[in-house]
């Protein structure tokens, strides 16, 4: 039995820990806070008997920690579990730094430490299903384009509308899109460019990322949105065909492959069980204990994704700075 840890008490970690239950070989024996009157909120809630916010108690209950803090913190966390012995379970995006992702992937990986990025998409059974669909059959010819879109309207009072450090439609929500497009078209973009739309206080609340490659001009379209809302479907397009990804996408239970002569279509139908997040902790158990050595969020990705993020970043800054 594999003894995991939360670091973090908020909306993430408790579907989390709704989640967990689903797995044989895991039990949440310890939730670290450093406030700690919100772990023990959240342990006496989940029934985890370890809720402090005493970083050495916490390590001494736990082999493994899944990180739902803030983005800002997560780097942090890592160190600190990689310096622990601790395999890591990070939520999505990891870091906002590809020198960072790279740094932390050579620690882990001179202590033997399993890090992964938790994108809760790359792991559910019906886009694992695409893949292997996209891998094993050429009928759509030649894959030219992805366009993923997944927007949500949020309380413009929360954090995700004003924090600066990460909040934003990119930081909270670009990851999916991104990763679909990497995963599809290959990490090795030539170019790359944002169109942002933000609110008074400068914060992105709709974000079109345009990326290039130079291989016979393959593009990725990613939209992200916390004030804006669109269609949440992912469209696949081809030389023969296309693939559209049934809203919402990044929760993959439906996708279509359709061609030119429109009486030929094939469904595809999968499950998706709870908030998603179990099959994410299994790979990561799985890898824990040898069972699973694919890599379904690749260490090149995560660095690729971390890249991406810093250069939203970077734009982003420069635009405050002409502003104010």
């Amino acid at each position: 039995m594999i003894r995991l840890g939360i670091v973090g008490t908020g909306r993430i970690a408790n579907r989390f820990a709704s989640d967990a239950w689903q797995s044989t070989n895991a039990k949440i024996t310890a939730v670290f806070n450093p406030h700690t009157e919100h772990a023990e909120a959240f342990g006496k809630q989940h029934n985890v008997s370890a809720a402090t916010g005493n970083w050495n108690v916490f390590l001494e209950q736990i082999d493994a920690a899944y990180i739902a803090s803030p983005t800002c913190f997560h780097a942090q966390y890592i160190k600190m579990l990689i310096d622990g012995g601790k395999h890591i379970l990070c939520e999505k995006p990891m870091v906002l730094n590809k020198h960072e992702a790279v740094h932390l992937f050579q620690a882990a990986n001179k202590k033997n430490i399993i890090l992964i990025e938790a994108i809760k998409t790359a792991y559910c059974p019906g886009f694992t299903a695409l893949l292997h669909w996209i891998i094993n059959n050429d009928r759509i010819g030649e894959i030219r384009d992805v366009e993923a879109c997944f927007t949500k309207l949020e309380n413009p009072n929360g954090r995700e509308l004003n924090n600066r450090a990460d909040g934003g439609s990119m930081i909270e929500l670009g990851t999916y899109g991104c990763y679909a497009a990497i995963k599809i078209l290959g990490c090795d973009y030539q170019s790359i460019r944002f169109s942002v739309q933000r609110n008074q206080k400068g914060i992105d609340i709709f974000t079109k990322l345009f990326l290039e490659y130079g291989e016979n001009n393959k593009t990725g379209l990613v939209k992200s949105g916390l004030g804006v809302k669109s269609e949440g479907e992912m469209i696949i397009s081809g030389t023969k065909g296309y693939i559209v990804v049934k809203a919402p996408w990044w929760l993959t239970t439906h996708f279509e492959v359709r061609y030119e002569d429109t009486a030929k279509c094939e469904v595809y139908d999968y499950p998706f069980i709870g908030n998603g997040l179990q099959y994410e902790l299994q790979y990561f158990l799985d890898r824990i204990q040898g069972k699973q050595t694919t890599d379904f969020v690749t260490e090149q990705e995560s660095i690729v994704l971390a890249e991406i993020m810093e250069q939203f970043l970077k734009e982003e800054a420069n635009y405050r700075k002409s502003r104010w």
